[in-house]
């Protein structure tokens, strides 16, 4: 059995930031944060697997164009980023309710060292982001020959 610690205080402190989420605005709350936070407005939920000669990263990335989607990947850590564009409805009558998340999106994601970064391949399709990130090969052992 675990221990766990008490602390009262802590559900008031998390209820205090995300208020004061709410009412500072997104680009201010970037800018303070630092040039190293990006700010999202939305996570995209990722599958990892890992098979025998490659990693697959599959995102669910419903509604975003393919070309409004950026992956870097820089020392061993991998970077997907995007936006999902809203389109303009207008509401003639009653009213109207939007359920669908719009805006950026970023994710980032730290690989191991067996990971091949020169091939690394992405594609997306049906709103699906799938990238494969290939295994290097395994240095093979070698019989060195003694001369006398």
């Amino acid at each position: 059995m675990n221990v766990v610690r008490y602390e009262p205080w802590n559900l008031l402190n998390q209820l205090h930031t995300e208020i004061d989420q709410l009412f500072t605005p997104q680009r201010r709350r970037t800018k303070e944060a630092g040039a190293s936070i990006a700010a999202s407005d939305w996570t995209p939920a990722v599958d990892i697997k890992e098979e025998a000669d490659r990693f697959v990263i599959t995102a669910d990335v419903p509604g975003v164009d393919p070309k409004d989607i950026e992956l870097h990947m820089e020392n061993g850590v991998l970077t997907i980023k995007g936006e999902r564009q809203s389109e303009t409805k207008e509401a003639r009558e009653g009213y109207k309710r939007i359920e669908r998340v719009r805006g950026s999106f970023y994710r980032r994601f730290s690989l191991p060292d067996t990971t091949n970064a020169e091939a690394i391949s992405a594609k997306s399709q049906h709103g699906v982001l799938e990238v494969v990130i290939p295994k290097q090969q395994k240095v093979q052992p070698r019989r060195i020959e003694v001369m006398s």
